[in-house]
């Protein structure tokens, strides 16, 4: 929830000084946490209200790109939701709503019949520029941190998504051509 006015006192660090006067364990993991949590919300808000004009939610917006990001502009829905590290039944909602939209259609793979392809349409790619260009304006919501801040944020946080499994140790990005490899059907 906005607010019109700043609180005159950081309440994470107020929650933090209770938290170390009742001697509770753990408080800087507690204020690390809370601090994420509450980041989400403010960047998340942020993100929300770039994307409204497109009538789109971060999770279709990332399902679009991804589609683009292929190199015969469609993929399998199996395959998005392990590239987007979300359940199935996420994939087919906003493949859903994407396709309502008139950004997506669905159609069966020319090599395996089984196979349910998401495929953008002309639509769908203007969509992803403009979007895209809306999200870049106002730096994804992370504009109040500098460069280098947003790098650390993310060296940081890579720490704590490897360590729950997201990706393998060490691991980095593909290189081109392993890219479209590993998003085409």
């Amino acid at each position: 929830m906005a607010r019109n006015e700043p609180l005159t006192f950081d309440p994470i660090a107020e929650a933090r000084r209770q938290w170390d006067r009742r001697a509770f364990a753990a408080s800087s993991a507690m204020v690390a946490t809370t601090s994420i949590m509450r980041a989400h919300q403010i960047v998340q808000r942020a993100v929300d209200e770039a994307l409204a004009p497109f009538d789109l939610t971060f999770a279709r917006y990332e399902a679009l790109t991804l589609i683009s990001f292929s190199r015969a502009g469609e993929l399998p829905l199996g395959k998005m939701g392990d590239r987007l590290m979300v359940h199935p039944a996420s994939v087919t909602n906003a493949i859903d709503r994407l396709e309502r939209q008139g950004l997506v259609e669905r159609r069966r793979s020319s090599v395996d019949r089984r196979t349910v392809l998401a495929a953008i349409t002309d639509a769908g790619r203007k969509v992803v520029e403009e979007a895209t260009a809306a999200l870049g304006q106002i730096e994804y919501g992370a504009g109040a941190l500098s460069e280098s801040e947003r790098e650390s944020l993310y060296d940081i946080v890579k720490v704590l998504r490897a360590a729950e499994g997201d990706f393998v140790p060490g691991a980095d990005a593909l290189d081109d051509e392993s890219t479209e490899d590993s998003l085409d059907v």
